[in-house]
């Protein structure tokens, strides 16, 4: 199913639904216009237009795959980053044990190109998502879905919608991160109550623990450190009391993109349970990176040996205006760039088929269509140039776009990414 999910985008028809994508390609099937190699300032693209670079995308794919097989352990990266199937399958065909997601919406695109193993990082209660899951799972007995739950209410709401189910709906108790943390369980005494009503439910199965080290508050190594382990000694309470009894594996799952080194280190040092344990981590920015926020707190900062991801997004715009020489205005936006976490970074200036360096560029604003660029007497800026910009948060950078060309060092664009947002 997957792969020929897979290839029907290869046949998806050019058009006015992609921004950035030469208008001289509509009607071209995406595999078609892939095949012309147009280089990305040369071949008719138009601005603005985001693109992932192939290289940097490959090595951050390859250096995750390296990180967690030398630590031991299973990822499965979050595809809520770029909800994008194609780098779902190069993500699994990477040594990804599954996918991570958030919502049922999620879950049923990655259904839909084939992604067997699913962990969702949230409590599901709506009725008609656990029907279609639970449907998933009685048609196929190779599907892996594993969810969180938080609260008895939800295990109730839960059991009730799966009533009539022939597989199990498998969850783990989520740990909460700390009193004003986001979403689990905030005592371990209130876990074990969550997981007795897990047990009275028929249609649940208790498989493990998880949580999100990312949301500890005033997180530092000490902190997140140090929740890690209430999570590796709750799973040992679990299963010394024998909650875990009759698996085939254990669950322990945790692990966003800043702090996956923390993991690394509890996890190795997770004591031998009554089945093996599945070491899960789930950190999903790094297939692109980024060149703000991620570039600040990866932990390949506190562990340079490790290697380094590389941000692979740039964003293109065109210098549409320049009423000053203090400012100049180029033509993408809120709509286009991620803003959440940082503006966009002016990284080079593509001027008549050569680049430098965006010298003495910055940008102070956005505007729905603007990009409002500060600009002093060293920046070399004309109406008409193309400023390429770095990013900050991968996750608000994918979501803008449904078709991103994926572009070699040089400018050839030798494939495009959907997105399902």
């Amino acid at each position: 199913m997957g792969t020929e999910a897979l290839a029907r985008l290869a046949d998806e028809r050019v058009d006015h639904r992609f921004k950035g994508l030469p208008p001289d390609a509509d009607g071209l099937t995406v595999a078609e216009l892939a095949a012309q190699r147009r280089n990305l300032f040369t071949g008719g693209f138009t601005t603005p237009v985001l693109a992932l670079s192939a290289e940097r995308l490959e090595h951050n794919l390859a250096l995750m795959e390296t990180y967690a097989t030398r630590h031991g352990l299973a990822f499965a990266p979050h595809g809520k980053t770029s909800m994008a199937p194609q780098l779902f399958h190069r993500q699994i065909e990477r040594g990804a044990w599954g996918i991570t997601l958030a919502l049922p919406h999620q879950v049923r695109v990655a259904r839909a190109f084939g992604v067997r193993r699913i962990f969702v990082a949230n409590e599901i209660l709506d009725p008609a998502a656990l029907k279609w899951i639970s449907a998933e799972l009685d048609a196929d007995p190779g599907f892996r879905f594993i969810c969180y739950v938080d609260s008895v209410r939800g295990v109730e709401l839960m059991d009730a919608a799966l009533q009539g189910a022939s597989r199990p709906l498998d969850v783990v108790v989520e740990l909460g991160a700390g009193e004003g943390a986001r979403t689990g369980v905030r005592t371990e005494a209130e876990c074990a109550v969550v997981a007795d009503a897990v047990a009275r439910a028929r249609t649940l199965r208790l498989v493990g623990v998880a949580g999100y080290e990312g949301e500890v508050p005033e997180a530092d190594p000490e902190r997140v450190h140090a929740w890690l382990r209430r999570l590796v000694a709750l799973a040992a309470d679990f299963d010394k009391a024998g909650r875990f009894r009759g698996l085939d594996e254990i669950v322990v799952s945790a692990g966003g993109s800043a702090w996956f080194d923390a993991v690394a280190d509890v996890f190795a040092e997770i004591p031998a349970l009554t089945s093996p344990v599945l070491k899960l981590l789930r950190s999903g920015a790094y297939v692109s990176h980024d060149d703000g926020h991620y570039r600040e707190v990866t932990p390949f900062n506190r562990v340079p040996e490790e290697g380094a991801l590389e941000p692979a997004f740039r964003l293109w715009a065109q210098v549409v205006s320049r009423p000053s020489a203090e400012q100049a205005f180029a033509n993408a936006g809120k709509r286009d760039a991620a803003y959440d976490l940082d503006l966009p970074f002016p990284q080079v200036v593509h001027r008549d088929g050569a680049e430098h360096p965006a010298t003495g560029v910055s940008v102070s604003g956005l505007s729905d269509q603007h990009t409002w660029l500060r600009t002093t007497a060293e920046a070399d800026l004309e109406a008409g140039d193309w400023v390429g910009m770095g990013l900050s948060h991968p996750c608000t950078s994918f979501d803008k776009w449904q078709l991103i060309p994926l572009a070699e060092a040089d400018g050839t664009v030798v494939d495009y990414i959907r997105t399902f947002f």
